[in-house]
């Protein structure tokens, strides 16, 4: 198998390193990574300034590995579209492993989860995996790593939808602590939304991001109980965002009886 892995860590990163030199081991990886950290990038993309790509030595036992000055959807989007040739082409895109959680709506500034979504956008069968950790240590990298080698060939046996990522998030646990797997649907948040008000040595007012971890549990069937419960969740999530439910009654206060033409 053909794998392109990014990250929004960057290329020096250890989860990047741990997933690379475990998956060399069986299939032909690339990787196309930022040059430094750019964590909660989100889906942004490098529009009015130069997007430089370097091709470097070949690292963690991939193939081919270049770092871009871009965000994470960048290194994926020119990737696919410009960088690898096309016998190079991956059969899975992989994000990851990021450095803490992406769970319920933090996916929405994910620059791991956007990183993914661009190769789905692009048509590819992609996956965003991350290690749900405060503090990361090398030894549950390489559990994450291990998992995953283990769960792509399961992937042959799921009709892997299009528009679809898998966002998978492993608890930072040795792997004999680990539960289980749980197929689950995001849960809500995991942080407060506070900001510390603070002043800077020349008495300037700035703002610090302070939230702090939401102790209550989700509703069962979550992605955060989930690994609250010492389990792998695995979500799928798609860029199709189309609120279908509500458009009938939509086309009901707004074209009342066919006639759209009110403005």
């Amino acid at each position: 198998m053909k794998i392109l892995i990014s990250n929004d860590d960057g290329i020096n990163a250890t989860g990047i390193k741990c997933l690379s030199e475990a998956l060399s081991q069986y299939h032909d990886v690339y990787i196309i990574a930022p040059d430094r950290e750019r964590s909660a990038a989100g889906h942004s993309l490098t529009l009015h300034t130069p997007l430089r790509v370097d091709e470097v030595e070949a690292q963690y036992g991939s193939k081919r590995t270049w770092v871009t000055t871009g965000t994470p959807g960048d290194c994926v989007k020119i990737g696919l579209s410009a960088i690898l040739d096309e016998n190079e082409k991956p059969d899975i895109v992989i994000s990851g492993i990021n450095h803490g959680p992406n769970l319920g709506a933090d996916i929405l500034y994910s620059g791991t989860v956007s990183c993914a979504m661009e190769g789905a956008m692009l048509g590819y069968p992609s996956i965003a995996v991350s290690l749900s950790c405060l503090v990361c240590h090398l030894e549950h990298f390489k559990t994450t790593a291990d998992f995953i080698t283990k769960f792509l060939p399961k992937i042959k046996e799921v009709k892997f939808p299009k528009k679809t990522v898998l966002n998978i998030n492993t608890p930072a646990l040795s792997k004999d602590d680990i539960v289980g797997v749980a197929i689950t649907k995001l849960g809500t948040r995991m942080f407060t939304n506070t900001y510390e008000k603070r002043k800077d040595p020349r008495g300037k007012t700035y703002y610090w991001m302070a939230g702090e971890l939401i102790k209550h549990d989700e509703d069962d069937g979550t992605d955060i109980n989930a690994l609250r419960q010492n389990k792998i969740s695995i979500t799928p999530l798609t860029f199709e965002m189309t609120f279908n439910e509500i458009m009938p009654d939509l086309e009901k206060a707004f074209c009342e009886s066919g006639s759209c033409n009110w403005f």
